[in-house]
C-alpha cells in the first residue's frame, strides 16, 4: 500500500478525533451546567461526522489515469463504378382519368400513358 497525501489526511482526522475525545473526558460537566453538555456533544458529533466521513472517502482509490491518445485508422474506400444503361423502351403505365359524359355526370376511364 502507497503511502500518499489522503492516508497523512486519514492520521491528522484521526489524531484530532483522539484530542477532541480526550479533550471532551478531561472537563466535567457540573449538574447546573447543562447547556455545555449539549454544546460539547454537539460540537463532538459534528467533529466525529467530519472525521468518519474524510476516514470513509480517503480509502477510495484514486481514479485510473486517462488512456493514451492514439489517432482512428482511416480506411479509404474506392467508390464503386455506377453502370447506367439505355432505356430499352418506353415505359407505360395505367391511370385512371376523369372523363366527363354530361353537365354533372362524369365516369373514370384507364388510359395508358408511355413516358
Amino acid at each position: 500500500m502507497s503511502t500518499n497525501g489522503s492516508f497523512t489526511m486519514i492520521r491528522a482526522g484521526a489524531a484530532a478525533l483522539a484530542a477532541t475525545l480526550v479533550l471532551g473526558a478531561v472537563a466535567p460537566a457540573t449538574a447546573r451546567d447543562q447547556t455545555g453538555a449539549i454544546v460539547g456533544g454537539l460540537a463532538a458529533g459534528v467533529v466525529g461526522g467530519v472525521v468518519g466521513s474524510a476516514l470513509v472517502n480517503g480509502a477510495n482509490q484514486p481514479p485510473p489515469p486517462p488512456p493514451e491518445y492514439r489517432p482512428r485508422r482511416v480506411v479509404v474506400e474506392e467508390p464503386e463504378t455506377v453502370v447506367v444503361r439505355e432505356r430499352r423502351g418506353p415505359i407505360c403505365h395505367y391511370e385512371r382519368r376523369k372523363e366527363w359524359l354530361g353537365d354533372g355526370e362524369f365516369t373514370y376511364r384507364r388510359v395508358e400513358v408511355c413516358e
